[in-house]
């Protein structure tokens, strides 16, 4: 994230405070008290409704989207018109919807990081796809559970899951074979993982280190997904799904486990430290010096295209024998804007979103993008079935996420600041690693700075 976690914590908090947001309910209510529009808004519509809608994506991804709204308004021509607008990364994105809020002008309709999810349901300004689902008894099954599951609350949904992303453990195959390794039999563990690590690390004549056994960027979405293949919260109040998230839980004994062990690796010359950048840790795995690697099923593609060597995927790691977690997904959803909107933009916007989600739609955003798809019917159309042939790398995404019992571990927390809390546990795995804190102290004393910013986003929304 190109703001800092502090910033961003700051301006969320602004923009619920100036726009006298308040969530009421048990846990932020996802389905509040937003009414949904019936499909007869648009055909006492006059004209064609415009549905003006933001996202942040770029290159391959940007292609593929303006092919589905291409698709979309050809369909509904005369009636509804999508018109796309990019609005930077997602931070910026979440900065000029807080500023269009603040001056009654949001977009129709929006697309939302997983992890501002909390904000958009504290905003009250969106219209819950339950909602529409409940009004169109629109069947929410076909979405895949585990996607599903990161967007509800109590029980309900609050936006469209769009583009969603699993993470893997990436293998260098070649260096596994070189090493004396089966790569069809990798790691399942943390400490498996380090012991292969030592075994794949390579040096040469001068002892200068060329292949480090594991890589990763030093990112706190890591230990969010450790923790929840653990079976672990990331926050109180069942990771923020029962009730708003009051106190990180990422200070545990299990927490640090899984950063001292990070931090054990790379101090050992077993890992590489490529700072917290992802396209450096990327790069490093790409150019054959990292054996193995963690990082989403978003850089699949590129990934087996760009290496010289073959490139293998395992689950995610478990940090031990018998864990019942697994991975929590990544990503971006719709949402549907309601103060400030027609009916028939709402609608519109609705339609959109199912069009979207649709098999044949998802399919063909999941071979255009390499996200994984919302809807699990999407695996079964035919070009789906042949991108996964040509990359049988991804199976493991589809068997890992068929596999995940959704959980309020496996949900994910849901923090009105998760930026800042990503940011606090990056900089203890640092400290960690440079041996000015135990991973404990540098956890704990993450969870006691971030505190204030909790305290003080939820009293500002009620």
């Amino acid at each position: 994230m190109k703001k800092s976690a502090r910033a961003l914590a700051a301006l969320l908090v602004s923009g619920l405070a100036l726009t006298g947001c308040s969530s009421g309910g048990s846990g932020g209510g996802a389905s509040g008290d937003a009414a949904a529009p019936a499909a007869s808004a648009l055909d006492q519509a006059s004209g064609v409704t415009t549905v003006e809608f933001w996202h942040s994506m770029t290159g391959k991804n940007a292609e593929t989207l303006t092919s589905l709204v291409s698709a979309f308004n050809s369909a509904h021509q005369g009636k509804i018109e999508v018109k796309p607008v990019f609005q930077g990364s997602y931070d910026d994105l979440i900065a000029k919807y807080k500023a269009s809020v603040q001056q009654k002008a949001t977009p129709a309709l929006v697309q939302v990081y997983d992890i501002g999810t909390r904000f958009m349901i504290d905003s009250r300004q969106t219209v819950p796809a339950q909602a529409f689902a409940d009004r169109d008894g629109y069947p929410l099954d076909d979405l895949q559970p585990n996607i599903r599951n990161y967007y509800s609350v109590d029980g309900k949904l609050a936006s469209m899951p769009f583009n969603s992303s699993v993470p893997l453990l990436y293998l260098n195959d070649d260096a596994f074979r070189e090493a004396g390794l089966d790569p069809a039999k990798p790691p399942a563990t943390l400490a498996e993982l380090g012991d292969l690590a030592k075994r794949l690390t390579k040096k040469d004549g001068s002892g200068q280190t060329v292949r480090y056994g594991f890589g990763a960027a030093v990112y706190g979405w890591f230990v969010e997904e450790l923790l929840a293949e653990s079976g672990s919260l990331y926050c109180d109040n069942g990771n923020g799904r029962t009730g708003k998230a009051a106190k990180a839980g990422f200070d545990t004994a299990k927490g640090a486990e899984v950063v001292q062990w990070w931090a054990d690796l790379i101090k050992g010359g077993y890992a590489a430290n490529t700072g917290r950048q992802t396209t450096d840790a990327q790069a490093a795995f790409k150019a054959g010096t990292v054996a193995m690697h963690l990082e989403s099923t978003g850089v699949l593609r590129g990934y087996t295209e760009a290496a010289k060597f073959t490139v293998g995927t395992a689950p995610f790691p478990k940090t031990a024998t018998g864990d019942q977690g697994g991975p929590v997904i990544g990503g971006a959803s719709l949402w549907v804007s309601g103060p400030g909107h027609s009916d028939a933009q709402q609608r519109a916007s609705w339609e959109f979103e199912k069009f979207l989600a649709s098999p044949e739609q998802q399919a063909a955003w999941h071979v255009g993008t390499g996200y994984f798809p919302v809807n699990t019917k999407a695996l079964d159309v035919a070009a789906d079935k042949q991108w996964v042939a040509q990359y049988p790398q991804f199976q493991t995404a589809i068997d890992q996420l068929a596999a995940t019992k959704p959980t309020p571990a496996t949900a994910g927390c849901l923090l009105g600041v998760m930026p800042q809390a990503r940011k606090g546990v990056e900089t203890a795995i640092e400290q960690t690693v440079s041996g000015s804190k135990t991973a404990q102290q540098a956890l704990a004393d993450a969870a006691k700075e971030l505190q204030p910013a909790i305290d003080g986003y939820n009293s500002s929304v009620g």
